[in-house]
């Protein structure tokens, strides 16, 4: 009976690990779309994830760091690119392993999406749809993990 127990509690724990590493995948640093930025996305705190641009392949505009230039708020329009958080509020939905109910930035528009993230078996190839209002009507786009 013992051996039964204690089969029992190990195979409670790998299912346990195996649910917080499928969460944790999204963790680490990701080349956007042609490969123009670098997104670090981490886990915060309250167990949701957030994404900030860490590397830009042409950072500089007139010899000066780029800006949120785009950016509706005027008060924000003088804020670093490299640095900018444009992934927020993520969490993991485990029926569906997807990152959901999340925002995403977009400095070349100035425009706020909500989103979500996915993959499809390759832990290296994260999906990204940005979408207004139904999530039927957006744009996907593959990210690729930074090796």
């Amino acid at each position: 009976m013992k051996m039964k127990s204690l089969l029992l509690l190990t195979f409670i724990f790998l299912l346990v690990n195996i649910k917080a590493t499928n969460k944790d995948k999204i963790v680490g640093v990701w080349y956007t779309h042609e490969k123009r930025s670098k997104i670090k996305i981490i886990k915060n705190e309250d167990d949701s994830y957030s994404g900030t641009i860490i590397w830009l392949k042409k950072p500089m505009e007139d010899g000066k760091p780029k800006l949120d230039k785009n950016n509706p708020n005027e008060t924000l329009k003088t804020r670093e690119l490299i640095g900018l958080a444009i992934l927020n509020n993520f969490k993991f939905d485990d029926s569906d392993e997807e990152w959901v109910d999340g925002t995403i930035y977009d400095p070349d528009s100035g425009n706020t999406y909500k989103c979500y993230m996915w993959f499809n078996g390759n832990s290296n190839s994260l999906n990204v749809k940005g979408y207004i209002g139904v999530s039927l009507i957006g744009r996907k786009t593959t990210w690729t993990r930074v090796e």
